[in-house]
């Protein structure tokens, strides 16, 4: 493998995990932000809780299916998925085998790539078989093709050739939509909407509506994904809540637990408690550096209970 892959991999009782991390081509970047592949052989099932994140991901399975479930959403089995922004937690659950890459992008990529509004996409889970594709390529396809590679960095070759064609071949998105998020992103959610607008030369409404189309999310919306984001980082690395409260723009502790509760299910002491469980050392997040999953004990499954919906 090349010097830009890293692995993990852990045995234990209960049977192996793998995951492998890698950057695209330089070329997809930075609208494709990383590829992850993953391979998971236990001997039991495993429940998931995956947490908002600011991008959009494309899971290309292998062979085994997932069972995804959001609040308000019939639940999905599906072998490869694709996911808009959400701000509300999806827990995913499998019989205990597990394989396939899973591709983070920009939201303004997706919309690229799969020439679909991301405001369809937002909050849900769906084959991405349903989704146009620009040169008519099935991800199906593809994921059969990654499927039957023998190793890694062949699979991550292909996927870098697949993507590039069907990038430039894709729907050509905003370059003010782009750097809107930018610098909505940099920013970590604090930039007020009215200035981000004028930054961009848009009215707010017409970067409300530009944002639904190729992020997904209106712009408020997508500021408390990615506030959210920044505090469970600064959780993970041990600061408290009231100083995480202050330096994330809430207006106190209260409004930091009440937006927490609401898009992950969990309070930021649940959550934080869940990551220091054992089981949690094996799970790698999928964002580097980010706080963004937890596997969760049998029957707990009343982290939908209290979410809201996209506002």
């Amino acid at each position: 493998m090349s010097d830009g892959v890293r692995s993990r991999s852990g045995q234990g009782p209960w049977g192996s995990w793998e995951t492998v991390v890698t950057l695209p081509h330089p070329a997809l970047r930075p609208g494709v932000i990383s590829y992850r592949g993953v391979r998971v052989a236990l001997d039991r099932p495993r429940r998931r809780l995956e947490t908002p994140i600011g991008a959009a991901t494309l899971l290309l399975g292998f062979e085994e299916p997932v069972r995804i479930s959001r609040a308000g959403r019939t639940p999905a089995t599906l072998v490869s998925v694709v996911n808009g922004l959400t701000t509300t937690p999806a827990l995913g659950e499998h019989a205990g085998r597990l394989s396939g890459i899973e591709v983070l992008l920009a939201p303004w990529a997706a919309f690229t790539l799969f020439g679909t509004p991301q405001h369809e996409l937002a909050n849900r889970s769906l084959d991405p078989d349903e989704l146009p594709h620009p040169l008519g390529t099935g991800v199906g396809e593809l994921a059969a093709a990654l499927a039957a590679l023998p190793g890694w960095s062949e699979r991550f070759a292909l996927l870098d050739e697949v993507l590039l064609r069907w990038s430039r071949a894709g729907v050509p998105g905003s370059a003010r939509v782009v750097r809107a998020w930018s610098l909505l992103r940099h920013s970590r959610g604090a930039i007020p909407v009215p200035r981000l607008a004028e930054e961009v030369g848009w009215s707010v409404r017409q970067l409300e509506n530009r944002f639904r189309e190729q992020i997904g999310l209106g712009p408020k919306a997508a500021a408390r994904v990615l506030r959210l984001q920044w505090a469970k980082r600064l959780l993970a690395a041990g600061r408290g809540p009231a100083e995480t409260a202050a330096l994330c723009g809430f207006y106190d502790q209260a409004h930091l637990s009440g937006e927490f509760k609401a898009m992950t299910g969990c309070t930021p002491g649940e959550f934080l408690a869940a990551r220091r469980l054992p089981a949690a050392r094996s799970v790698p997040d999928r964002m580097a550096g980010e706080a963004t999953s937890l596997v969760l004990a049998p029957g707990r499954g009343a982290v939908f209970s209290n979410t809201r919906g996209n506002r």
